[in-house]
Formats: C-alpha cells, structure tokens, sequence
C-alpha cells in the first residue's frame, strides 16, 4: 500500500532522507483497571544508514518503540498512527494499514529484529542451523544460498559457522547464542535492524565487543540500525543520533554527542547524573527521585513534571512539544535554557565511548 504523508516532521532532517517516519504513533492495550498507553504520540524520522540510540529508564516504552517498527505488538495491544517505511527501491508503505500476507512478507526481509534474551529466542529442540534454514524456506529462499550466507555472516562475527549451526543455543555462551541471533536476523538481508536490548544479558567485556562488531556490520552491509537501550554510556560512543524515552514519549534527539555534552531536557540532564562510574566521587551520584508515571494514569500537563525540579503551574497542564535547542537537537521542555543551571552533571570517563 502506498502512501503520502502531509504531517510536517517534528524533528531533525528532511522527509526524502527518512527510511522510517513515525507520525503520531500510539500503543494502548486494555486492562481491567483501565485504557493503558506505553507509547504515547511518538513521531521521528529514523534517516537512512544511520543508528539511532533509543534510551529510557525501564518501563519508559522503548520496547514498544522498537516493536512497533514492524508492527510486531503483541495482542490485545493496539497500534495507532503511522509507521511509514520507504525502501530505496520501490514505494513508501504504511506498515499500520499494510495487509497481514504483506507484513510477514517484509519483516525479516526489509525490517529485521534482534530480540533482548538471545537464549529465548531460539527454539531449545531445534540446532541453531535449522533456524537460518526454516527462515529461508518461510520466506521463498534458496536454501543453500541462504545458508551459505549464513556461513558468511557467522565468520564476520568471529563464529566457527560449522560448529555454530550444528550446536543447540543451550551448548553457546551467552555472547556466542546473541552473535548467531544477529546473524540470524541478517539472513535476508533487510534494510533495517531492530536491536531490544540485544546486550543486557551480557558482560561488560561482550557487550563492548558485540558493540564493535554491529559497527563493523553496519558498515558492510549498508545497515540502519535502531538500537533500544537502558545502558547509556554503553552506546553513546556507538549511536549517531540518541532519542531519549520518558513516560512513553521522546522527550529529546539529537546527536549523540551533543546531546550527552549540551543535553536539554531536565530528565535527560539528570539521566545523565545518575550514570554510575568508577572514578566518580559517590556525592556527585544522584539517582532520579520518585517513579515513573502509570501507564492507565500518565499525569496532564508534561509527563515529567511531578519529578522536576524546575517544573511549574504551566508544567503540570500544558503539554510541551519538541522544539529546536540546539542545531539538529530537540527537547519538549518549556524551560530547557534553565535546565542547564538547575540541573547539572559531570561528564566521567566512559561516558562518551572509546573515541572521546
């Protein structure tokens, strides 16, 4: 189904450079004590080759973001708005409004995902071979081309192919089973990878790791990558651009860079505050006081209000939209110049990655 969008981006660079756009996305799902939204008016243009850092505390809607990318949430949830994917040969598609034959067709194939829990992800009855060979057979491949791929792509994440495809996910390491799942999920080839918190089951040595092989991936293979994330310094040395999550909205995005060194929002300011470090002095870490809001009962106003410390009357009824901070940065935030005075951070080592 083709489409056309006459909604204005909110954010960042033009429409025509835009691989995803998502416009007024909405994810609610209803429950007996109420209508619950864990993804709340969400609206980003993902450019094409880049990858974007999607961060939050828990529970804050990244993985709801990052399902919706394929239209992938699970029932009774209901997905409203648009998800606009514009491959680079071919027309733009609503994946909302696309028909389920169609969805299947392109998950895997043009939109792939790399779930958090590589161990879960695998089937325990079936090697780890006959995963790459059932995807290929579901999607109309050629079997034995598609497995020599496989071959390749285990090779470039440092895997003995024969001895991966031949083991059940249980005989892996942890940082084995998650490089077969993301050579899994480029099996076809798709424009897009979808990354859940692909490295929150791993240690620090993998997950560094893991991060420098998706690099060298992404670059040889042309990739945009979205990767959902609660772990903030692991990524900013990684990501070219970070949208921060709160309360199920982006609250900030912008460069990664720039964000973490000039970030606006109060709550990514004190996000990066409560970052833990090893040659921080402990008075200098604050973890965020208070919780986050109930998805059935998200506060009127800016959703951050009830836990700032500069929020006022205007806060707690009128609903800030993003607005340009900084070049190519945006925050939804009334008082984000005095945000920089009211909450402030120091940037430790490790923060900014490897290259800073």
């Amino acid at each position: 189904m083709s489409i056309r969008s006459d909604n204005s981006p909110r954010s960042d660079r033009p429409e025509e450079d835009a691989i995803i756009e998502v416009r007024d996305a909405s994810v609610e799902f209803d429950m007996d004590r109420g209508r619950s939204r864990v993804m709340n008016d969400v609206s980003l243009n993902i450019q094409r080759e880049e990858i974007l850092g999607v961060v939050g505390e828990s529970g804050c809607g990244k993985s709801m973001f990052a399902s919706a990318m394929l239209d992938a949430i699970v029932e009774p949830g209901l997905l409203t708005g648009q998800v606009i994917y514009r491959p680079e040969n071919g027309e733009a598609v609503d994946l909302v409004d696309l028909p389920d034959d169609e969805l299947d067709e392109l998950r895997w194939e043009e939109i792939s995902m790399c779930f958090q829990g590589a161990m879960n992800s695998f089937n325990p009855t079936m090697k780890i071979g006959a995963h790459f060979a059932e995807t290929a057979r579901a999607h109309n491949r050629d079997v034995d081309e598609r497995m020599e791929h496989a071959r390749d792509l285990l090779k470039e994440l440092y895997l003995d192919p024969e001895r991966i495809l031949d083991s059940y996910a249980h005989e892996l390491s942890g940082g084995m089973t998650q490089r077969a799942l993301i050579a899994l999920s480029l099996l076809l080839e798709p424009e897009v990878l979808v990354m859940d918190e692909p490295t929150a089951a791993l240690d620090l040595l993998m997950q560094r790791s893991i991060i420098s092989l998706l690099s060298k991936i992404k670059e040889e293979h042309d990739l945009t990558v979205i990767f959902i994330t609660h772990d903030l310094p692991l990524v900013t040395g990684f990501v070219d651009r970070l949208a921060v999550m709160y309360a199920f909205e982006i609250v900030e995005v912008g460069p990664s860079s720039q964000v973490v060194k000039e970030a606006s929002h109060p709550y990514t300011r004190a996000l990066l505050r409560s970052v833990p470090s090893l040659d921080a002095p402990l008075e200098e870490m604050h973890p965020i006081e208070g919780e986050s809001p109930d998805p059935v009962n998200i506060p009127t106003g800016c959703s951050y209000h009830t836990r700032c410390p500069i929020a006022d009357e205007r806060c707690e009824i009128e609903e800030p939209e993003l607005i340009e901070t900084n070049a190519d940065q945006e925050a939804a935030c009334f008082y984000w110049e005095q945000a920089q005075d009211e909450v402030t951070y120091t940037l430790h080592s490790g923060i900014m990655g490897d290259d800073e």
